[in-house]
């Protein structure tokens, strides 16, 4: 790997890992209540390095899913050129939600739920995460347009990827209400239901 790339992962490690402290701190104490310095001394680097990476506390907490994209997009395009496309993009987007084998374990679910609901509620933060969807959408636009061999700016690739991010979305968000049931398994379903054409359920 040459230098350009290597720093390039050292950066994507550094926002992930300042986006990750920033999130486990505000469920803790609530956004409101995590200091800049604090998210720092959490990451073990320095506030000005922060600084340097965000803005602001709501676009770190963010950035995990700004990354999320960039990955999807990744995914999408090593996937074996042969594969149907909603396989392969079921295969890219449910990949970035199967955990580890050696993960911790998840937060008890109560607490997990309402710190999250409180989060998502913050309206620096939703403005944030209209931001990241509308970023993560154009970054999978033109994987889907390098995959099938037409443009960025064509109507079907666009198409594709906002059907795709709607039931990431739909996906998440019932997730969100309920997180003891699997996100890899409600990405599944949502996608098995797109790639039939959604049929009329009666």
């Amino acid at each position: 790997m040459n230098d350009g790339g290597l720093r390039e992962r050292k950066k994507r490690a550094t926002r992930l890992a300042l986006s990750q402290a920033t999130i486990r701190l505000a469920f803790e104490r609530g956004l409101d209540n995590v200091a800049v310095e604090d998210i720092a001394a959490e990451a073990n680097v320095s506030e000005r390095t922060f600084r340097n990476y965000f803005a602001s506390k709501a676009e770190a907490v963010v950035a995990t899913h700004v990354e999320r994209g960039k990955r999807t997009a990744e995914a999408l395009r090593e996937r074996p050129a042969d594969e149907p496309l909603w396989d392969a993009l079921t295969g890219a987007i449910a990949g970035q939600f199967e955990p580890p084998p050696d993960a911790p374990a998840p937060p008890r679910i109560d607490r997990y739920t309402t710190a999250l609901q409180k989060l998502l509620a913050e309206p620096a933060v939703q403005y944030e995460v209209f931001r990241a969807h509308a970023m993560a959408q154009d970054e999978l636009t033109a994987a889907i347009a390098d995959r099938t061999g037409t443009a960025a700016g064509d109507l079907y690739p666009q198409v594709v990827a906002a059907v795709a991010n709607a039931g990431l979305g739909t996906a998440m968000a019932h997730w969100t209400r309920d997180p003891a049931q699997s996100l890899v398994a409600l990405l599944r379903e949502v996608f098995d239901q797109i790639r039939a054409g959604l049929p009329d359920p009666r």
